[in-house]
């Protein structure tokens, strides 16, 4: 059976019981957590592993004040970027309102492809069965971005070009809002024991709008299969990535946690 989890901002049980209840009615297995606002202890990992189940179809997010407390943004935005590594970027989220709720454009990265729907709505029944029945879409980026939360090691991030893509001659990787103290090259999908830098570089500052992002950077040439690792200290707010370039119009990628 189809699974659907449900990520509750607020301990408010009846309107879980109500999402809960709706799910039922459309054929669908329920589950879920009240989300717990803890980054330094990597609370949002919890719930990885019932998100990333072959059988998880749909992740509903219930919530409205909590949306504007930047540390549940960021563990929110943490979590769904290690769904999206093993679930692909076109796994369906929908966010419920019990209220007024932030526009799209401008929630954090990861969520702006998401549907939101009042509690409310009479077509919640059929917007539920409808996401948790469509495959996901296909959606493709020119580079692979990862995320690997090691408890007890620390919070890292991997880069590198997408698969079919062209390889990068050096990758640069920026955080806004936190720090940076380990990087490394090795195989993709995996912090590497071992690692030779070529050209490496550390501090560097880079100023993007009104952000001040710390950067490292390094000149080995990667392809789909060996990727850049960053340790981070603290959660970003932000984050700069791409192909290493000596330019001001170098290609770079911007992700907002916040």
């Amino acid at each position: 059976m189809r699974k659907v989890w449900i990520t509750a901002l607020e301990k408010e049980e009846a309107q879980v019981q109500k999402v809960m209840g709706t799910v039922k009615q459309y054929g669908l297995a329920p589950d879920g957590h009240f989300w717990l606002d803890d980054l330094k202890r990597m609370a949002w990992d919890g719930a990885l592993a019932p998100l990333t189940a072959k059988d998880a179809a749909l992740w509903i997010i219930l919530g409205g004040p909590s949306w504007q407390t930047s540390s549940v943004r960021q563990g929110l935005s943490l979590l769904a970027l290690a769904v999206a590594q093993q679930k692909g970027l076109g796994f369906p989220i929908l966010l419920l309102s019990s209220g007024d709720f932030p526009d799209l454009t401008e929630l954090p990265t990861p969520f702006r492809a998401a549907e939101i729907v009042s509690l409310t709505a009479a077509t919640l029944g059929p917007k539920i069965a409808a996401l948790a029945s469509r495959p996901a879409a296909a959606v493709t980026t020119s580079y692979r971005l990862s995320i690997h939360a090691l408890h007890g090691i620390g919070l890292w991030f991997e880069v590198g070009p997408a698969p079919g893509g062209l390889p990068w001659e050096g990758a640069m990787f920026g955080v806004h809002g936190a720090d940076i103290d380990v990087h490394g090259v090795g195989p993709a999908n995996g912090i590497p024991a071992r690692t030779v830098l070529e050209y490496a570089l550390k501090g560097m500052k880079a100023q993007v709008g009104a952000d001040e992002y710390i950067i490292w950077a390094a000149r080995n040439r990667l392809d789909e299969k060996l990727s850049y690792y960053v340790r981070v200290q603290g959660v970003p707010e932000k984050l700069l990535f791409g192909p290493y370039a000596e330019t001001d119009d170098a290609e770079a990628h911007i992700v907002s946690l916040i």
